[in-house]
C-alpha cells in the first residue's frame, strides 16, 4: 500500500489534527469533528490513527547501529526540576572533542523519532544530546496521547530552565567543543529561538515551524539562526512577520525559508504531515549550516 500524505487528507482535517496535537482540541472533540470527512469505510478512529505517527516504520538509524554509541545521562538542573535526563548519541570511533548538537522534541517528549534524529546526527558525526522534559514525569510513557497530557501538566517555567540547563550541560562535556548547536521542531523549535535569546555563545540555532519569543527579546539574538516555515501553518506563521521585522531592526542574523504547500511537521517523517521534498531541503540547509558554523 502506497504510503499516505498530507495530499490524501482535506484541509480542513489536517487543521484539526494540528488542533488536536498541540492540545486545542481533545480526542473526542477530534473524533466528533472528523466524523464528516470518514467516508468510504474509514471511520474517524481511522483517520487518526492514519494521522498518528508511525515510528518502526520510519525509523532510519537502529538503537544497536554499530556506527554510534548511545546512552542516557542525567542533567542537573537545580533552578528547574532539579534533575532531567537526556539521550546522547555519537560516532562510535569518535576520539577527541566533537562538534555538538542539542536536539529539542515536540511537545510529546523524547520520543522514538526524536531519539532517532538523535542517531542521526551522532551517524553524521556529531555529539547529539537530547533532553527529556518529561524526565520529572517519568519520562516518554511509550503513548502520544499520555506524553501530550503529561506535557500540559509541566511548570514551563521550570523546564525553560532544564532546556536551558541541558545546552550548558552539552557545552561543558569533556567530548564536546566549545562550537554548540541547536535544531528543535514545534515546541522544540520555539526552544530552539528561547535559547537563542539566552545563550549568546550558541554558535547555530535552528528552529523548525515553532512559536517564536517575544518582539522584545529578538535583540538579544546573537546566534546565527536558520528557521524553516511550513507553507500551511498559519497557527505558526502569523506570528513570524512582528519578530522578523525585530530582528531585522536588532541587526540579529538570521536566515528564514518557508516551503510552500508543506503542513506543520513536514519533516517528522512517521507521519503523513511528512514532505520529503521539503524534509530533504531543509535538512540539507541544517546540516551545511551545522558544518560551518560548527566546525572546530
Amino acid at each position: 500500500m502506497p504510503r499516505l500524505t498530507a495530499a490524501d487528507f482535506d484541509q480542513e482535517l489536517l487543521i484539526l489534527f494540528d488542533a488536536y496535537v498541540h492540545g486545542d482540541l481533545d480526542r473526542r472533540g477530534f473524533l466528533e469533528r472528523a466524523g464528516k470527512f470518514a467516508v468510504g469505510g474509514m471511520t474517524a478512529a481511522g483517520l487518526l490513527t492514519a494521522l498518528s505517527p508511525n515510528f518502526a516504520a520510519a525509523q532510519v538509524v537502529p538503537k544497536d547501529d554499530a556506527r554510534i554509541k548511545t546512552e542516557m545521562v542525567d542533567v542537573p538542573s537545580p533552578s528547574g526540576s532539579g534533575s532531567i535526563k537526556a539521550y546522547v548519541a555519537k560516532p562510535a570511533n569518535a576520539a577527541g572533542k566533537l562538534p555538538s548538537v542539542l536536539v529539542i522534541h515536540e511537545n510529546r517528549g523524547l520520543n522514538p523519532h526524536i531519539e532517532d534524529i538523535t542517531r542521526r546526527l551522532a551517524v553524521d558525526g556529531y555529539l547529539a544530546f537530547a533532553p527529556d522534559a518529561l524526565a520529572p514525569l517519568g519520562g516518554y510513557p511509550g503513548d502520544e496521547d499520555k506524553a501530550r497530557a503529561l506535557f500540559a501538566t509541566l511548570d514551563q517555567t521550570k523546564t525553560r530552565r532544564d532546556m536551558i540547563a541541558s545546552a550548558r550541560a552539552l557545552m561543558t562535556r569533556a567530548d564536546s567543543t566549545d562550537r554548540v548547536g541547536v535544531v528543535g521542531f514545534c515546541y522544540g523549535g520555539g526552544v530552539a529561538h528561547m535559547l537563542a535569546t539566552e545563550l549568546p555563545e550558541l554558535a547555530a540555532a535552528v528552529p523548525y515551524y515553532g512559536n517564536v519569543p517575544p518582539t522584545d527579546d529578538a535583540v538579544k539574538v546573537k546566534t546565527p539562526l536558520l528557521i524553516h516555515f511550513a507553507g500551511m501553518d498559519d497557527r505558526i506563521n502569523k506570528a513570524w512577520p512582528p519578530y522578523e521585522a525585530a530582528l531585522k531592526a536588532a541587526g540579529a542574523p538570521f536566515t528564514a525559508f518557508t516551503y510552500s504547500g508543506t503542513q506543520h511537521g513536514f519533516n517528522n517523517d512517521t507521519t503523513p504531515r511528512y514532505d520529503a521534498p521539503a524534509a530533504t531541503l531543509s535538512w540539507d540547509r541544517t546540516m551545511a549550516f551545522f558544518k560551518e558554523r560548527l566546525a572546530a
